[in-house]
């Protein structure tokens, strides 16, 4: 599929490929505010992770993607993860620097899509009603 027809597709069926709605929905308790904090917190922090790791040395790589990995798995961005857990990997065998590039690279690709795909689930939420969900049981 090419990017201009991915970017045609409806905001739920990118979101869904990108970032694991269910996953996202279970973890904020069907919030839909708690839900958009939570995505636009996770899309600063992949900008600003990827900022910190340019240039960075292996341990400081390592700790940056560890925590980005952890982050990701908390709203359901797998690929997003799974980037992030090679990068940290690689970034402990600092002999391969073939492998430590190409898993930057993976971790800067999986991260655009998910800030894509969150950018299109904001804009579509914010034109729809915020149902909040009481937490009190």
């Amino acid at each position: 599929m090419n990017q201009s027809s991915a970017m045609s597709l409806p905001a739920r069926e990118q979101m869904s490929r990108t970032i694991d709605h269910v996953h996202l929905e279970r973890m904020t308790l069907g919030d839909r505010g708690l839900e958009r904090e939570v995505l636009e917190i996770f899309a600063r922090q992949t900008a600003m992770t990827l900022e910190r790791i340019a240039g960075a040395g292996p341990a400081r790589t390592a700790a940056a993607a560890h925590t980005l990995k952890g982050s990701a798995r908390g709203i359901g961005a797998w690929r997003v993860a799974e980037a992030a857990e090679r990068l940290e990997q690689a970034a402990t065998d600092a002999a391969n620097e073939a492998a430590l590039l190409a898993a930057i690279g993976e971790l800067e690709i999986a991260s655009l899509e998910a800030r894509v795909a969150i950018g299109l689930r904001l804009s579509e939420t914010q034109q729809a009603p915020v149902r909040r969900v009481s937490r009190d049981h």
